[in-house]
């Protein structure tokens, strides 16, 4: 392997590049457990940024929490009788089932995959 470099004033630097990253959008769940790792698991969050693996796996965490959870909110939502009937009939009751339905899946994706 062959190394050029760059003088710098009286300094040779290296001429190193990063390996091309995944730029996939990191959404509030990703957010979330970025900051989750990297104040409570700093070793894993430093292996994941020096092996330059951390926007990928933040990408991965973020897309399975929002499938999860839209999953749940949807079980929820029909387990609770949230229909397009109720929502006709009795709008208030409906926004406080639905309501219900998406904090129970926010605890629940939380609890298993943000702070896991």
């Amino acid at each position: 392997m062959e190394i050029t470099y760059t003088m710098q004033g009286d300094y040779l630097l290296p001429n190193l590049k990063l390996p091309v990253q995944d730029s996939r959008p990191i959404g509030l769940w990703g957010k979330q457990h970025l900051c989750y790792i990297e104040r409570d698991h700093k070793i894993r969050y430093i292996n994941l940024l020096t092996k330059c693996k951390l926007n990928d796996y933040i990408a991965d965490i973020d897309e399975q929490v929002e499938e999860m959870y839209m999953q749940l909110v949807k079980r929820f939502a029909e387990q609770d009788g949230c229909t397009e009937q109720l929502k006709a009939a009795n709008q208030m009751l409906w926004v406080r089932k639905m309501n219900n339905a998406a904090q129970r899946a926010r605890e629940i994706v939380k609890v298993e995959l943000i702070y896991r």
